[in-house]
C-alpha cells in the first residue's frame, strides 16, 4: 500500500498523519508532535481553532526535519470565513507555526451562505497561486456544498476532511469525491473511543496481533482514506503508527463497512454552532 496520496495538482501527500485535535498548546502538543516526527510521521493536522499551532511549529522547527518532509495542514477557523479574513488569517497561521507556508489550507467548516463559501474559496485560489499553501480543500463539507462551490471555482478543492468510522462509512459522499478526484479525509477516526469495544474490531485486533487503532486506522487506508487520528500520550502515537506491515483481506474491509450505522458522532455540518449567522465582509 502506498503512503502516499497524489493529490489533484500533483502533490504528494502522506495517507497516515497525526491530528491535534483537543491538543493543548503547551509541552502537551509540543511533544505529541516532536514524538510523532521522531517515530516516521511526516504529516501534521492543525487548525486555527484549536489553539496549537505555536507548538506544532515549534516542535517541526525542533525536529531538525527538512521542511520540505513534513506535510502540514491548517484550517481557517469557521467564524472567520470570507475572502478577506481567509489572507489575513493565513498569514497569522503562518506566523504562529513559523512558516512560509502550509502544505494543506482548508476551509473548516461551510457557511450556510453558500455565496460566503464561494468568496472564501477565491481567496483560498489566490493564497495557492501565490505560494502560501501546496494545496487546497475543505472540510465538513456536503456534496450540496461542494456542488454549489464546482460550479464557480477556478481551481478545485483537492481534499475534503469529514466525519468518517466505522459507524459512518460517508459511502455517497466518498463516492462522489472520488467522480470528481478530491481526496477524502478522515477526521475522528476512532468514533470518540467507540471501536475500542466493538467485538468484530477487538477481533480482528488479536488475529493480526495489533491494536484496534490499528485495525481502523488500516481499513481507511486500504480504502484509500487519509487517516489522522489524534493522541497526544506518546505511546498510542507509536503504536498507531505501525500499520504499514500487515494488510485486511477484502472479506474483513467488508465486514468493517458493514458495521455502518449512518451514525455521526461530531456536529452536523447543516447545524454549525461556530458558524454564526451574520453578515460577512466578503
Amino acid at each position: 500500500m502506498d503512503k502516499y496520496v497524489i493529490l489533484a495538482n500533483g502533490v504528494k501527500m502522506p495517507t497516515l498523519g497525526l491530528g491535534t485535535f483537543k491538543a493543548e498548546n503547551g509541552t502537551s502538543c509540543y511533544d505529541a508532535v516532536l514524538h510523532a516526527l521522531k517515530v516516521g510521521y511526516r504529516h501534521i493536522d492543525t487548525a486555527m481553532g484549536y489553539g496549537n499551532e505555536e507548538s506544532v511549529g515549534k516542535a517541526i522547527k525542533d525536529s531538525g526535519i527538512k521542511r520540505d518532509e513534513i506535510f502540514v495542514t491548517t484550517k481557517l477557523y469557521p467564524s472567520q470565513i470570507g475572502y478577506k479574513s481567509a489572507k489575513i488569517n493565513l498569514e497569522k497561521s503562518l506566523k504562529r507555526l513559523g512558516l512560509s507556508y502550509v502544505d494543506l489550507y482548508l476551509i473548516h467548516w461551510p457557511s450556510s451562505n453558500l455565496l460566503v463559501n464561494t468568496h472564501t474559496w477565491q481567496a483560498f485560489e489566490e493564497l495557492y497561486k501565490e505560494g502560501k499553501t501546496r494545496a487546497i480543500g475543505v472540510s465538513n463539507f456536503n456534496i450540496y456544498h461542494l456542488e454549489h462551490l464546482l460550479a464557480s471555482c477556478e481551481i478545485k478543492p483537492m481534499v475534503d476532511q469529514v466525519e468518517l468510522h466505522p459507524y459512518l462509512t460517508q459511502i455517497p459522499l466518498s463516492k462522489y469525491l472520488a467522480k470528481e478526484n478530491i481526496c477524502v479525509e478522515s477526521y475522528g477516526p476512532f468514533a470518540k473511543g467507540n471501536v475500542f469495544t466493538d467485538d468484530l474490531l477487538k477481533e480482528l485486533a488479536s488475529r493480526y496481533n495489533k491494536s484496534v487503532a490499528n485495525i481502523v486506522t488500516r481499513w481507511g487506508l486500504q480504502k484509500g482514506i487519509i487517516m489522522i487520528p489524534k493522541s497526544v500520550t506518546l505511546e498510542r502515537i507509536e503504536s498507531n503508527f505501525d500499520v504499514f506491515s500487515f494488510s485486511l483481506t477484502d472479506e474483513e474491509i467488508c465486514q468493517i463497512d458493514n458495521l455502518n450505522l449512518g451514525k455521526r458522532l461530531y456536529t452536523d455540518p447543516d447545524n454549525c454552532p461556530f458558524c454564526p449567522a451574520k453578515e460577512y465582509e466578503l
